[in-house]
This record gives structure tokens, sequence and C-alpha cells, in this order.
């Protein structure tokens, strides 16, 4: 099968070492040894190419946005470090086909290039690609079109994967609640902890359904960023009997930090 890996991983700059430094060791000790689990997970696997679902990849409001560049460079300005710089190898060829692929399925797709890759792909696979370097990525952002679109575009991206040579993983990044706590970056919300439990609950159990049915209001009042990259990723592993296997979830920040490992059979 060539899907051989599939996880869902935080993505907050602070977990660098160059920007969060002590602060994180101190504060986010059970994330930074989830991610670094889960990238040794990664590594067994031995991926040829990565599919990195980001919240951060240019959401547009009607298409999904794939991005075929070549090669990519990541950059921390924005997060207060001006040295920091990361680089990946693209897979042009493999976009390609999928663009073929989407074009016939007439499904709501944006195919650009763009070498700046947002810190939602570039934090988690400073992680997971720390000793595969050579590794091809390819960075795909969600959209505002409904639950349902997101599901079917992850049941469309299994069907292509499957017809692949490549060995392929699939990383899901975005972080969950932004009102868990009065340090909260939005203002403290209870609804917030509700679906982070009821979440991680359906993920533990294999309810895609719940997940997708997930109350309209209690996903805005959480003020996540990850929902709709779990549902393309849930849409990738339909039919599939995998095991969610959750490594840490934490929020020292008031913040939800989930990282998980989709285990395959």
């Amino acid at each position: 099968m060539p899907l051989v890996f599939a996880g869902i991983t935080p993505h907050a700059p602070i977990l660098l070492p160059s920007i969060g430094k002590e602060k994180a060791e101190d504060s986010l000790e059970k994330t930074l040894d989830g991610l670094e689990q889960l990238a040794r997970d990664l590594y067994i696997a031995k991926p040829d190419i990565i599919i990195m679902i980001s919240p951060h990849q240019g959401v547009f409001e009607d298409t999904f946005s794939i991005n075929a560049a070549s090669k990519y460079t990541a950059t921390y300005e924005q997060f207060g470090d001006l040295s920091t710089t990361h680089h990946w190898h693209g897979a042009p060829m493999f976009v390609e086909a999928l663009s073929t692929n989407c074009h016939k399925a007439k499904l709501p797709t944006r195919f650009i290039a763009n070498e700046t890759l947002d810190h939602g792909s570039s934090v988690p696979l400073f992680f997971m690609t720390e000793h595969m370097k050579d590794t091809r990525i390819v960075p795909i952002g969600f959209s505002q079109l409904s639950t349902k679109a997101h599901l079917q575009f992850g049941q469309f991206l299994q069907s292509f994967i499957q017809e692949r040579p490549e060995r392929i993983a699939v990383i899901a990044s975005g972080d969950l609640s932004h009102c868990l706590t009065k340090n909260s970056p939005a203002p403290h919300d209870k609804e917030g902890a509700f679906f982070d439990k009821r979440l991680m609950q359906m993920l533990e159990t294999k309810n895609t359904v719940g997940v997708l049915t997930m109350d309209e209001k209690m996903i805005e009042a959480a003020q996540e960023c990850g929902y709709r990259s779990i549902l393309i990723l849930l849409g990738i592993l339909s039919e599939i009997n995998y095991q969610f296997k959750r490594y840490s979830y934490e929020y020292p920040f008031g913040v939800g930090y989930l990282v998980g490992n989709c285990e395959l059979p």
C-alpha cells in the first residue's frame, strides 16, 4: 500500500529551538517528546513523499490549494528569528499527475508554485524530516468549503495515492482550541475544552462521521485551526483499518497541541 504513514501535529513556532529556547523545553516537554516519537515512526516508514496539509498554505474560499514548487524555503522573521532558514525538495512530477486527476474529477483545486513555505508546514517538517533531508514534500491547503467537501477531497486523494508507485506519508498540521485558558490568544471559552476532548475521543474511536458532524457553533467558539486538516486526513484514511495513538496533548499557553499517529496496518 503506497500510504505508509499518517499523523497529526501542532505547528506552534515556539516549538522551534531557535524561537522557544528554554521556554519550550520547560513548558512543552510532552509535545516535544511526542514529536520525537512521531518522527521516529515516520523515519521507519521510509516515505518518498510527504503530503503536508496546513491551515496556513494559502487558504482560498472555494478551492483547495496544492503547491507545485520544486523547492521550498522557510524563514521565521515574523516570529523574531532573523537567522534560521530551512529548505526542502518539492515533488513537481507527482503534483503534475495530481493536477491531471483533479481536472478530470472537476475538483475545486488551485495549483500554485510558491517556494516560500508557511510555518504550518515548516514547523512540523523541521521535526519530522531532521534525518530525512532528501524526502520530497507536497504542501496542501484547505478551503472554506463544507466539512463534507474536505472529507471528500481526502477520499479523492486516497484513490490517487493508491495508484502511485511512491511510498507516501500524510501529515495533518493544526493546533486545536485557542481559547482554553485565560492566557489563551483568544478570549477564554469553555467550548474550547469541549471541542478538544470530543475531537480526540472521536479520533480514538475512529468515529469519522462524528468528526464530520461536530457542532458548528462549538467549532467556531473553539477558535481552532486544525479541524479541516484532520478532516482531509480522515478522508485519506477512509476504509483503512488504522488505529489512532495519541502521543501527547497539552496546552501550557492556552492552545491545544495534539501529536498523534494514525497507525496503519
